[in-house]
């Protein structure tokens, strides 16, 4: 019997994952532990009870919370992954926990909005609410930057603005991306200035001051911000509009496309084909253009 904790056993498939240049399968597994450990109510629990009781328990208690059918099965496929490296190295025998949860791919629904949906989101009135205006401000500012994730928002420092560019690090990816300053975007990050005096982040998301680690806030803060969007949904009521924090990255990419924005520049895929290729033509792609491409699309909204 092997009384390893499974936490910790993926913590060390993390770091290793890290040292390897694996970020984005890192991060994978980050989100996966604590959906997970959330589910344990922080207990935890060793690599021999993870049985298949267990793993169809958490997949009710996903379901329970309006988790999708996609994520569910994401969480599924990571936590599975850990599980089989476990058995590799001969520190539990299999047992198949998984064998009865979903860990299938559902077609998923549009997640890129047009140009009219964003002009709407952008003109609505949201002045005597504050935590609408707020999400939309991050919505906006996420679609403003190329669809800058809200991890990177959270986390972007105001060290990280010079010479009117904004210059960071993918937490996904690790790939280093720099988007010249529009004033759309001097706009929300003057907004809330007064939010941030004493603080090195740019938006008011993260509080250094705050007792609750980064992390915490982080996914209080992302958890709050989707339910604000679901909120804006309903007011703006347009057939189809799905809002989440992954929609504005999905945006900027169909609406470039649209907009004539060559297809080197932005890749056929920022939200469809291989994130991996996408990178790589951002990467190589002169500064300029890229700029150029991104004011193009701002300009359509």
């Amino acid at each position: 019997m092997c009384n390893k904790s499974f936490f910790v056993f993926m913590k060390e498939q993390e770091e290793l994952l890290k040292k390897n240049g694996q970020f984005k399968t890192a991060n994978s597994y980050v989100c996966a532990s604590n959906s997970f450990l959330n589910f344990r109510k922080g207990k935890d629990i060793s690599l021999d009870d993870i049985t298949s009781e267990e793993i169809e328990n958490y997949q009710r208690w996903l379901k329970q919370r309006g988790v999708v059918s996609n994520s569910s099965s994401f969480y599924m496929r990571v936590l599975r992954a850990v599980y089989n490296k476990a058995v590799s190295k001969n520190l539990i025998v299999q047992r198949t926990p998984f064998e009865d949860v979903y860990t299938g791919v559902d077609k998923t629904k549009k997640r890129a909005l047009t140009v009219e949906a964003l002009r709407s989101l952008k003109k609505l009135d949201l002045s005597n609410n504050k935590g609408l205006d707020y999400a939309r401000d991050l919505f906006m500012f996420s679609f403003y930057t190329r669809g800058m994730s809200f991890v990177d928002m959270a986390f972007l420092c105001k060290e990280d603005i010079k010479d009117r560019r904004i210059t960071y690090h993918r937490k996904k990816t690790g790939q280093k991306l720099v988007i010249a300053l529009e004033p759309c975007m001097e706009e929300v990050i003057e907004k809330y200035k007064s939010l941030t005096e004493g603080s090195d982040y740019v938006l008011p998301i993260l509080d250094p001051q705050n007792p609750r680690t980064l992390q915490v806030q982080y996914y209080n803060a992302l958890r709050y911000y989707n339910i604000q969007l679901k909120k804006i949904e309903k007011l703006l009521n347009i057939p189809g509009l799905h809002l989440t924090s992954y929609v504005p990255r999905h945006s900027w990419a169909s609406i470039a496309r649209n907009s004539g924005v060559s297809l080197s520049v932005i890749s056929e895929g920022m939200g469809h084909a291989s994130e991996n290729t996408t990178r790589i033509y951002l990467a190589s792609l002169n500064q300029v253009i890229i700029d150029e491409a991104n004011h193009k699309v701002l300009s359509a909204v």
